[in-house]
């Protein structure tokens, strides 16, 4: 698909959920901000109006019927689409957001997320589309990874690697509830407002590996 859709500047925001009652706030909230929006109920109606889809930003909720938000991400990605994409996930879907992120998606935002949240990763996301030089000084980012301690990069690693606190907790031998500690501390050490960021900068300094 040579002539896959191209994000622009003035790209379209398509939107894509299942429930109908998110999925019209949602529109609600980037109509308001000005974005054009065009939304559809699944995952399978958004592929099959791929073809004739304006140029734009994709933002879609993980956990959808028909096909998951994670399923999109391969078929765009196979499809070579080349839209930047925001995912919408649930607290349990942590580590699959994770995962996509290593896949190349844009921004991932738990719910519940604020509007502020959104039309921030909206705007990283058009940003990406536009193909705007990393933002994120990676001498500073370096300079911050050399402050943590062994524990905290061995907690940074696990998260980086998609695995849920339970998991990170079991192979280092220690408690849930410490795990959350650590990776508290070095978020803040990381000046990392929330998951993602922590994320997409260390992904930043470590080429994705």
């Amino acid at each position: 698909m040579s002539d896959a859709p191209q994000a622009t500047p003035t790209a379209v925001v398509h939107v894509v959920d299942d429930d109908e009652s998110a999925r019209e706030s949602l529109a609600f909230l980037l109509e308001s901000a000005d974005f054009e929006v065009v939304a559809y109920a699944s995952a399978p109606a958004f592929l099959e109006a791929l073809p004739d889809a304006k140029p734009g930003v994709v933002i879609t909720d993980v956990r959808m019927p028909e096909m998951s938000g994670q399923e999109l991400v391969a078929r765009l990605a196979a499809l070579k689409v080349k839209m930047p994409i925001v995912m919408i996930t649930g607290h349990g879907d942590i580590p699959m957001a994770v995962e996509a992120m290593r896949s190349g998606v844009v921004d991932f935002i738990e719910k519940p997320f604020s509007d502020a949240r959104m039309l921030d990763a909206l705007g990283r996301a058009i940003k990406a589309a536009e193909a705007a030089p990393v933002t994120d000084d990676q001498a500073a980012i370096l300079h911050r990874l050399e402050t943590l301690s062994e524990r905290e990069r061995q907690v940074l690693d696990g998260v980086v690697a998609g695995h849920a606190n339970k998991v990170i907790a079991r192979e280092l031998g220690i408690s849930p509830r410490t795990v959350e500690i650590y990776r508290a501390k070095l978020m803040t050490k990381m000046q990392a407002d929330n998951l993602a960021a922590l994320v997409r900068m260390t992904l930043s300094v470590r080429g994705g590996a």
